[in-house]
């Protein structure tokens, strides 16, 4: 039975083409019929993954083709969601590492491999985008090659099989020069050089849980690879959580993955991956077993978090008027759900009952969670990201992030001085026309709000991607933000009146109308201090007609910052207000006076 399974993970930097390879491959598995409209990025099921255009979330889907399954789980390609990508691991026993034909090898790309490697997995690498204008398919190949050199690949996985591929136009080949055909090359690729699951079908059920899901019939389902023996539905098995507690249950269904979907089973059989319910404790990194006796599963550890934020219940003025969960008790249920399935995410008490400590991978991987909060209906403020330190043997470490940069030849000086302002040390620097290609070591807190400033440095044009590194020796202070803000003195309703007078000092993050409250920021100031402001001040009625009577006033536009860049702008004395509809700016301390005086105390309270 188990040499009719492939288990397979498709890995590759950001943008390279997984999400569109798989459903190319559900495509050639006659998921579709030959009449249904395919849904395009079909994988990519979250709201936020088809906005922003990136896999959040690792997902499974399966075809059948010439009698054999093959499950197929999609991962994410960017660092902070790395997390999602190392707990699957185990649950496959091969890759298709995707490659750009034009890019080559990015960041993330390194990162994907060398943890495949580490877990001993086979390998099929597939260079997509050949029918770009730029691809350089045999250019790339070598670069693939000098990676798995690199990273210690042993000789198996050093001549693992090439395949090149349009997951776009829908066709693979075997060399470049193939005909352009379809997919099949490649689902030979993966059932040729993809070994079945190693299992031992004669040993009593195990079964290692890698990944969570929900049903409002059946509740938690756990899934996971089907390592030893087979279950039935029905049939009693005992949870083994990752403490060493062991709870006994009922396996109330089973269910394989179809195409995108999911089909009950009535057997859970050695080397498939499946989904069972009837454990409401199941975590991730948790032991389903037929036996009390049985041992546990080892899990893969995966890399620690390395910066942190404080999640708070929303006590501003305008609290309430905008979501449905409020309290610390929702927020605290909240975010205990979400570490239960994403491994790479902590969460932490604090000495305060309303707020609450989260860690994780990259101030990105907490702003979706933000971002799925707001659209649950949650209120929620959030301090600025900040680094999780490191003891070891008694002296005090910080993250440190591998940086590659690829900015306009003519920016370089600019982009230079701003990475010597954030502590980086650049170690090489190669010139490729109008463009500059730098790598570089910088501290993870050099990191936050990088991103905004070389946007604004090269006018968009800056493309950059990082991975941890290592722990090291505190790099030394470095500066913070360089300006000030414009911080609202009086709660009620922005006017155009006040609005006018204010652009003169600096960029507004309001309009007109907008609710605004005491100590709410309500725009930038150039120079490094706070500026109090009145934004709801309206024109005196006099009997006497001034001078610019009946002129009309002309506002510019005010500064919108999406949920990434306001975590990135603000102070560390500031919090963003995320509710569902609007994302406010404001000082942790709202009141002016008492703000002045934890000023002068030495730091402002988060109480």
């Amino acid at each position: 039975m188990k040499k009719n399974y492939r288990n397979v993970a498709i890995i590759a930097h950001v943008d390279h083409g997984k999400t569109t390879l798989v459903d190319q491959l559900l495509q050639a598995g006659g998921v579709y019929r030959a009449n249904e409209e395919v849904t395009e990025r079909a994988m990519d099921s979250m709201d936020l993954e088809r906005e922003k255009g990136i896999t959040i979330r690792a997902k499974n889907a399966s075809i059948h083709w010439h009698g054999i399954t093959i499950n197929i789980v999609d991962t994410p390609g960017h660092a902070d969601f790395g997390g999602e990508v190392e707990r699957i691991m185990g649950m496959v026993d091969g890759v298709l590492l995707l490659v750009d034909a034009a890019d080559g090898p990015q960041a993330q790309t390194r990162f994907v491999l060398k943890k495949a490697l580490q877990h001993n997995l086979k390998l099929v690498v597939v260079i997509n985008k050949i029918d770009r204008d730029h691809a350089r398919p045999a250019h790339v190949h070598d670069q693939v090659l000098e990676l798995l050199l690199e990273l210690h690949a042993d000789e198996e996985q050093f001549n693992a099989p090439f395949i090149y591929a349009s997951a776009r136009d829908g066709y693979a080949m075997r060399a470049p020069s193939d005909p352009r055909e379809n997919m099949t090359p490649l689902l030979e690729a993966i059932v040729t050089h993809i070994p079945p699951p190693a299992v031992r079908a004669r040993e009593p059920f195990r079964m290692l849980v890698s990944n969570l899901d929900w049903s409002d019939y059946v509740g938690r389902i756990a899934i996971g690879k089907v390592l030893s023996g087979h279950l039935d539905e029905g049939d009693p098995a005992w949870c083994i959580l990752p403490d060493g507690r062991r709870k006994r249950g009922v396996i109330t269904k089973i269910f394989e993955f179809s195409g995108l979907g999911t089909s009950q089973s009535i057997v859970a059989a050695a080397g498939n991956i499946v989904g069972l319910s009837g454990f409401e404790d199941a975590c991730i990194g948790a032991t389903l077993a037929a036996n009390e006796d049985q041992d546990a599963i080892p899990f893969t550890a995966i890399d620690p978090p390395t910066i942190q934020m404080l999640f708070r219940v929303n006590d501003g003025p305008l609290a309430g008027r905008d979501g449905k969960y409020l309290t610390a008790r929702h927020l605290r249920e909240r975010l205990v759900r979400e570490t239960r399935g994403n491994v790479s995410l902590g969460m932490a008490d604090t000495e305060w009952p309303n707020v609450f400590r989260v860690s994780a991978r990259g101030e990105l991987q907490i702003a979706i969670l933000v971002e799925q909060m707001r659209r649950e209906g949650f209120e929620v403020l959030v301090s600025r990201p900040e680094i999780i330190p490191h003891e070891e043997n008694g002296r005090r470490l910080e993250p440190f992030e591998s940086l590659w940069l690829d900015v306009p030849n003519n920016r370089l000086g600019d982009v230079l001085q701003q990475l010597a302002g954030r502590r980086a040390q650049v170690l090489d620097m190669v010139h490729h026309g109008a463009r500059v290609h730098l790598e570089a070591v910088i501290p993870t807190r050099g990191l936050i709000g990088l991103e905004g400033d070389l946007t604004n440095l090269t006018g968009g044009e800056a493309v950059l991607t990082h991975l941890f590194k290592e722990y090291g020796p505190l790099a030394g202070p470095m500066a913070g933000r360089n300006s000030g803000t414009l911080v609202a003195t009086h709660n009620g309703v922005a006017t155009a009146y006040a609005l006018d007078q204010l652009q003169q000092r600096g960029r507004l993050f309001i309009g007109p109308g907008d609710q605004v409250y005491e100590g709410m920021i309500v725009g930038e100031n150039p120079r490094a201090e706070d500026m109090p402001v009145n934004p709801t001040r309206t024109k005196h009625l006099t009997n006497v007609r001034s001078h610019g009577e009946g002129k009309g006033i002309m506002l510019e536009p005010p500064v919108v910052m999406s949920l990434e860049q306001a975590l990135e702008y603000i102070a560390d004395d500031e919090y963003v207000e995320a509710t569902p509809h609007f994302l406010r700016l404001r000082k942790q301390v709202l009141n002016a006076t008492l703000r002045k005086r934890a000023a002068q105390a030495g730091a402002a309270s988060v109480t």
